[in-house]
């Protein structure tokens, strides 16, 4: 008798855990419990982190001399660039205010974004997910849109107290509203599973979407902020009476090389230049509007 209780007690956990997760699947009794546990998970994250950290420490130890000479060279060119093109963005931003004045317009150019570091990535290769040491003791909400400098990676949709997870748009079961830049055509941008690989669905056979086009997000249903680079059309097939046309597009982000995001807190609109990409051609997209280097602060669309 004493040695059929081990097997009893075994059976009685097995249905009391199946029938918490079926309870936790269809109710959202668990949040708390969840939310609580995150206290417990953060500190796993980030001593999954600490080796990426400690090399990258040990690397930076290491480096030569000549090696810190070329790379102060290197950067400081590329402040001289990066000035020059700040100065523009301010005339464009001051010839903006002013016709917004005559139109009689009220405009906010600012957006408040928050700085967030990747500690995790879902092993599960059925889920394209990130997970960021940011929560809910930083004011991160479910549903924020998250990016980075070359355009939307996707939006938060689960916030713990010390991190969050972010959902990709090229996971399968997330899908957009986008724009074309060039025209305003609109359409449904869906993932594929695939880390550079995303669809256009049911877009008309006669519509004017062309290969390079560049994807922006539309701001509809206030899931995404309007006017941010999504994604660059890549092909663009016809088939002989087919009622609609198969749109291939990659992600304006890097997904794959990315190691800090920005957590988008407003929702304001941002103005884009066509960039269009020429027939077979390629070109770098322009940093989405917005974004900072240090955490919690504001910072302006285009450079004041």
């Amino acid at each position: 008798m004493s040695s059929a209780n081990p097997t009893y007690r075994l059976l009685i956990a097995l249905v009391l855990a199946v029938a918490l997760m079926a309870l936790d699947q269809r109710s959202r009794w668990g949040d708390p419990i969840r939310y609580a546990f995150g206290y417990l998970a953060a500190p796993m994250h980030y001593l999954a982190h600490l080796p990426v950290d400690t090399a990258r420490w040990v690397g930076s130890q290491t480096h030569s001399r000549q090696e810190l000479v070329e790379s102060s060279q290197r950067l400081q060119r590329q402040v001289l660039i990066l000035e020059q093109k700040v100065q523009r963005l301010a005339v464009l931003e001051a010839e903006n205010v002013r016709l917004r004045e005559l139109l009689n317009s009220s405009a906010n150019l600012d957006a408040s974004v928050l700085v967030a570091e990747i500690i995790g990535i879902d092993p599960d290769p059925n889920r394209q997910e990130l997970v960021i040491n940011k929560g809910g003791r930083d004011d991160v909400k479910q549903g924020q849109a998250v990016l980075d400098s070359q355009g939307l990676i996707g939006q938060v949709v689960e916030v713990g107290p010390l991190s969050a997870r972010v959902l990709l748009i090229t996971d399968a079961s997330h899908a957009m509203s986008v724009q074309v830049n060039r025209n305003g055509v609109r359409a449904i941008l869906a993932g594929t599973g695939q880390g550079n690989r995303l669809r256009l669905l049911y877009v008309p056979d006669t519509a004017d979407v062309r290969k390079g086009d560049l994807l922006v997000s539309t701001g509809l249903g206030q899931l995404y902020p309007r006017g941010y680079p999504v994604a660059q059309v890549v092909s663009v097939s016809h088939q002989s009476g087919a009622a609609f046309a198969e749109i291939q597009a990659r992600p304006n982000a890097h997904l794959d090389r990315v190691s800090h995001v920005l957590l988008v807190q407003s929702m304001e609109p941002v103005s884009l230049p066509d960039a269009r990409l020429p027939e077979g051609g390629s070109t770098e997209t322009s940093p989405a509007p917005g974004h900072t280097t240090s955490d919690n602060v504001e910072v302006p669309d285009a450079a004041q």
